[in-house]
């Protein structure tokens, strides 16, 4: 398969999909305004003290980001498998991980992305400022697709079982923890003022990991649960 082919199927799944999330801009924007919300009741709650708000910013953003990626996994296959367009992705000659991966790239453009942008002016609400707050936007950028690409494996899993938004949950969240501790770890030490750049390494393996292995994995999940 040559290498215009293959990112010409992947492309094509891409343009696809965010076609499809325009006409349902509202399921996005809902993950958006979940994300907003979550995040600025924490300083409404703890109180105006900065000190304070600066030491749980990246455990608060975070959380948020991965809580924002969790509520959007059920949007990554299971339309596609009502309306039989999984199936006929299976048919197809090009590798189905390639398309798995032109997916979850969707998915994060859709979802991830958005809260890597706000994140600046969402960390602002907690006093970060300068340093702190390119190193989260930074680790936003490498862990929210790593979310997306762990998540995708869950969302296939159970795709067609009842009941699949507390599995998917219950199957990705132990996965999510390295990430979460990676990219609040990257921050919190950002702010202790003594760099985050092992913990953006760890964040960056972790993303290159993913991209290798959960596209495979994604399509072995979906062939068992389409047969």
């Amino acid at each position: 398969m040559s290498h215009s082919s293959m990112w010409g199927s992947i492309s094509g799944i891409i343009r696809r999909d965010l076609l499809l999330a325009m006409r349902r801009w509202s399921d996005a924007a809902m993950s958006l305004f979940f994300l907003v919300i979550v995040v600025s009741l924490f300083p409404l709650g703890v109180g105006p003290e900065p000190a304070v708000l600066r030491t749980i910013a990246p455990g608060v953003l975070w959380v948020a980001a991965l809580l924002t990626c969790l509520l959007s996994l059920a949007r990554v296959f299971t339309p596609d498998y009502l309306d039989g367009v999984l199936e006929q992705m299976v048919l197809v000659p090009q590798p189905l991980s390639l398309l798995v991966l032109g997916k979850v790239l969707a998915h994060w453009v859709i979802s991830g992305f958005p809260v890597v942008l706000l994140s600046p002016l969402l960390g602002l609400q907690f006093g970060l400022e300068g340093e702190a707050l390119g190193v989260l936007v930074l680790s936003l950028l490498l862990g929210t697709p790593t979310l997306s690409m762990i998540g995708a494996i869950g969302a296939a899993l159970v795709l067609g079982v009842r009941g699949s938004g507390l599995l998917v949950a219950l199957l990705v969240l132990p996965l999510y923890v390295p990430v979460l501790i990676f990219g609040a770890g990257a921050v919190t030490s950002s702010v202790a003022g003594i760099g985050g750049e092992a913990n953006l390494s760890l964040l960056g393996a972790c993303l290159v990991l993913s991209l290798f292995l959960a596209p495979w994995a994604t399509a072995a999940a979906l062939r068992i649960a389409l047969e």
